[in-house]
């Protein structure tokens, strides 16, 4: 009989869980991690209908083997499903917990498509990773050959970290360049810790450190180090920065106090869960205890601002979109887990200014969707003469992120970019315009998923390693 698992709640920094945390929770055991682990697991497992074209797994941008890690859960090998979600996940563990399943392998699966239920793979991915770190199964990467060959990657989230691996398993030695004070990126200080526990990622840190990477912590390169002196230590280049320059409101009254960026307020909330000291949240001017607080934009980033604020106990969290729900690019789960919480959603809804200083409102102008234009999006439009002011005391702006300028940033020739400013490189090889220099991530394609950014971190490392072995040999020659 395998043991009875605890269901327990701890309070991160001065953040109370809720009800809906219990609730996830509650479901995640009753689904997932019942009475019985392992039977709970199989039962769900075994719903897989090993259907003879996989949806699941080509909805996957990592393609991972999903009927087999399934097939292996039903009959109760988990090491051998571990290995296999391994394969092809640096981090299984991780996009369990945060991957918009929905949207993707859960969202395609035949049996949700035929009316009963989705297979819910993304917990029984995180119940087979849980279970290896468990038992011992994740182990320290030990090449089999050790190289001289070093890579510098600039940037430790998602995209970095999964290259660091894939380069650390064929011997290469790898120097991570961040300018946080903690490695994880995006992971660590964006997304909130009821969604990806913390330790979850810095575990996942300490295997790659024991497993000989070298991170190189508070260093802003062009500012603590060039970009040319990186070049200049190692055989190739990743650069996995992220993108984190904020879009921005323009509109009167757009600089009063109380309008903060989502990516200062996520980044305060998850420094105070590590019991850091963050003045700005002491202050309030980070924090939404006691607040009205209204969260402009419609994405990913911006649930997870609504409900952190929902923790924070905020009096009111308010949503405005200026579109429809049906035309909100975040998560429906993550909607649906808002509106339980307590969120309300102002749809067709958009900011034209803020009243007050320190700010007491956003002033709102109703739309209505237009025609479609040549993608099929309904444009959305202005109804004239329907505006109002909706209270706040607190207003977050998410509306998602821009490249920083990096060649000027760094002061570097030759780094081409796009019209868009993310870094022009081939999308299969992720070579840069720059000898050696390659990207990956949010920096090459744009602000998009952890799991993109995995995938492109993979690709791009087995580039690197095509492109040294073969430095190497016209070397030898």
């Amino acid at each position: 009989m395998a043991k009875e698992p605890m269901l327990k709640f701890v309070t991160v920094g001065r953040d109370m869980p809720t009800k809906r945390d219990a609730d996830d929770r509650k479901d995640d055991f009753l689904e997932i991690y019942g009475e019985f682990v392992e039977a709970k697991a199989e039962e769900q497992a075994s719903r897989c209908s090993q259907c003879g074209v996989p949806y699941c797994q080509s909805h996957c941008p990592l393609h991972n083997n999903i009927p087999d890690w399934l097939r292996l859960t039903a009959t109760g090998r988990l090491k051998e499903a571990y290995e296999i979600s391994q394969a092809t996940n640096a981090f299984p563990e991780i996009c369990g917990r945060i991957c918009p399943q929905d949207r993707l392998c859960e969202g395609n699966c035949v049996i949700e498509n035929s009316g009963h239920g989705t297979v819910t793979i993304g917990s029984v991915e995180k119940y087979i990773t849980d279970t290896a770190w468990e038992n011992g199964w994740v182990e320290t990467i030990t090449p089999v050959v050790e190289r001289e060959e070093s890579v510098g990657i600039i940037g430790s989230g998602p995209g970095g970290l999964a290259a660091a691996d894939r380069l650390r398993r064929a011997g290469i030695k790898v120097t991570v360049y961040e300018r946080s004070d903690r490695a994880g990126g995006l992971m660590m200080y964006g997304i909130p810790g009821f969604k990806l526990e913390k330790d979850i990622v810095l575990r996942r840190v300490e295997q790659l450190e024991k497993s000989g990477v070298e991170f190189v912590l508070n260093c802003n390169v062009g500012e603590d180090i060039s970009f040319d002196a990186i070049r200049g230590k190692h055989d190739a280049v990743l650069i996995a920065t992220g993108v984190y320059k904020s879009r921005d409101l323009k509109g009167p009254g757009s600089g009063a106090d109380g309008i903060v960026k989502a990516i200062d307020y996520l980044t305060a909330s998850n420094k105070v869960s590590f019991g850091d000291e963050v003045e700005e949240y002491d202050s309030g001017e980070l924090n939404a205890n006691g607040k009205k607080v209204v969260v402009i934009g419609g994405g990913d980033t911006a649930m997870d601002c609504v409900r952190t604020a929902i923790r924070q106990g905020a009096t009111s969290v308010k949503c405005l979109y200026r579109r429809d729900r049906a035309n909100m690019p975040g998560s429906q789960r993550e909607t649906q887990n808002a509106e339980e919480e307590g969120v309300e959603f102002v749809w067709l809804s958009a900011p034209k200014g803020f009243a007050g200083d320190p700010v007491s409102g956003v002033m709102v102008q109703k739309m209505r969707l237009g025609a479609p234009d040549a993608s099929g999006r309904q444009s959305p439009e202005v109804i004239e003469g329907a505006d109002y002011v909706e209270d706040a005391d607190l207003v977050i702006k998410a509306l998602g992120f821009e490249p920083e300028e990096l060649p000027k940033l760094w002061g570097v020739d030759g780094l081409e970019v796009t019209r868009w400013g993310t870094v022009l490189a081939d999308f299969k090889t992720h070579a840069s315009s720059l000898e050696g220099v390659y990207a990956c991530g949010d920096i090459q394609r744009g602000a998009s998923l952890v799991v993109w950014a995995i995938r492109d971190g993979r690709e791009a490392a087995d580039a690197m390693i095509d492109y040294i072995d073969q430095t190497a040999a016209v070397a030898a020659e």
